[in-house]
């Protein structure tokens, strides 16, 4: 069983690269949607209950009033991150083994903090998709909610682009078209395939 670690930073196109290895029969474990699940569900209220209860809502972590107690306390984060990660980690490696268990060849980790949280190490193959950072920027503010301040948190949390793409054994650039992107993602996937000689 091989595990890609995909990561990218914001607006690069990562989940767009992770959406194509799913067309080609890849399963893929969206980290970032297993957090969003584990906020709205009982587990989650239970896991952060002790540490932020303000957050706790019926029955589920309020995102919001999480997000205010991590700007009133910004050392807060980094001991919901250790158990967020935890638990994300576990259920990565559940998902890994059903995917093995039902014969698939290889596995897709989509990780938006891959080498900063030092997943990389808990995979077998990496790859960064990258843009330049003005079509970044400009696709980052394009989406509902973000603002320039609150872009420039998201890419202080964030390794370098230039670091991921010096890191990585596969690197997606993603300038053009979704057909051009579709055309790198299944040349990386062929060429992992045959390194792996599956």
């Amino acid at each position: 069983m091989i595990i890609i670690g995909l990561t990218g930073s914001i607006a690069m196109g990562k989940s767009e690269v992770a959406n194509i290895l799913r067309g080609e029969g890849l399963p893929v474990f969206d980290a970032d949607r297993e957090v969003h699940a584990l906020y709205d569900s009982r587990d989650g209220a239970i896991l952060l209950r002790d540490l932020a209860p303000e957050a706790i809502v019926d029955a589920h972590v309020d995102r919001q009033r999480l997000s205010s107690l991590i700007v009133a306390e910004p050392q807060l984060l980094e001991q919901l991150e250790k158990i967020i990660h935890a638990e994300i980690a576990k259920r990565r490696k559940s998902f890994v083994a059903t995917a093995e268990a039902k014969g698939h060849a290889m596995v897709v980790a989509d990780i938006p903090l891959l080498f900063e949280k030092a997943g990389d190490k808990e995979v077998d193959v990496t790859i960064v998709v990258s843009a330049p950072s003005g079509l970044q920027r400009k696709r980052a503010l394009a989406r509902p909610g973000m603002t320039a301040d609150k872009l420039a948190l998201i890419l202080k949390r964030q390794m370098p682009d230039a670091e991921k793409q010096q890191r990585a054994d596969h690197v997606i650039h993603n300038t053009g078209s979704l057909a051009d992107l579709r055309n790198k993602t299944l040349a990386v996937l062929a060429a992992i395939r045959k390194e792996h000689r599956l």
